[in-house]
């Protein structure tokens, strides 16, 4: 026979049930927000990238980049290896960083670098070579000419999805960056933002950049939105 229920047995009911799932709870829980990282401004210093078929050229055939030190991107490191960068009338920069895992091959210089190899480098987004110029690549075992590559990396910053929400960026938008340091307090303009959903919070500057606004005495930093007054200090 059927029974008919009041509103309060069918709340008890539907409380029974959410007690149930929730573990106790008769209210529903609210569902975190994806936990975001500290904002970290590092130097990234003259590095070269390279093609696996590039890796074997110059350290031989069947050779693996080694990792020798992880760096704050999951997955990415410093290798053993280096490779001399050599420019026009023999100028030539020895022992350049070798970064990993392999990806086409790319130089990145701080200005003062391209100025001691004779080379005009252009501001580039990483893995835009499209006018820039080339160099000669020197290991152990082989040479590399590379006819494109050598950039200088624009300033930019790493972000992941709940980052680009906290700051209401997307990938490509531009930022500031206001570092405060004794007596060399300045505001980076064009800081691209590159956004990645593998990716953790992370400015990278060249090393000019970071001398020049003294980073290693930092007191803070934080990241501005243009054309706007919410700014978010670490």
């Amino acid at each position: 026979m059927a029974t008919n229920l009041s509103r309060a047995d069918i709340e008890q009911v539907v409380r029974s049930v959410l007690e149930k799932q929730l573990g106790g709870s008769s209210s529903a829980k609210p569902v975190s927000a994806p936990a975001r990282n500290p904002l970290l401004v590092n130097i990234s210093a003259r590095h070269v990238h390279l093609s696996q078929e590039h890796v074997e050229i110059l350290y031989g055939p069947g050779a693996q980049l080694e990792p020798m030190k992880w760096l704050y991107q999951d997955g990415f490191f410093a290798a053993k290896q280096t490779v001399m960068v050599v420019g026009p009338r023999k100028r030539m920069l020895p022992d350049v960083r070798v970064l990993g895992p392999c990806r086409p091959s790319q130089v990145e210089l701080a200005f003062t670098d391209s100025i001691s190899l004779g080379i005009d480098a252009p501001v580039r987004i990483s893995g835009d070579h499209h006018d820039t110029p080339g160099c000669v690549l020197v290991g152990p075992v082989g040479v590399v000419e590379l006819k494109a590559g050598v950039i200088r990396a624009m300033r930019h910053v790493h972000m992941g999805p709940a980052d680009m929400e906290y700051y209401g960026v997307k990938n490509g938008d531009m930022m500031h960056l206001r570092v405060v340091s004794p007596g060399c307090t300045t505001t980076l303009e064009e800081l691209v933002v590159r956004g990645d959903p593998k990716v953790k919070l992370e400015v990278h500057l060249d090393t000019d950049e970071g001398n020049a606004v003294n980073l290693t005495a930092a007191t803070s930093v934080e990241l501005i939105k243009p054309h706007s007054c919410a700014c978010h200090t670490h």
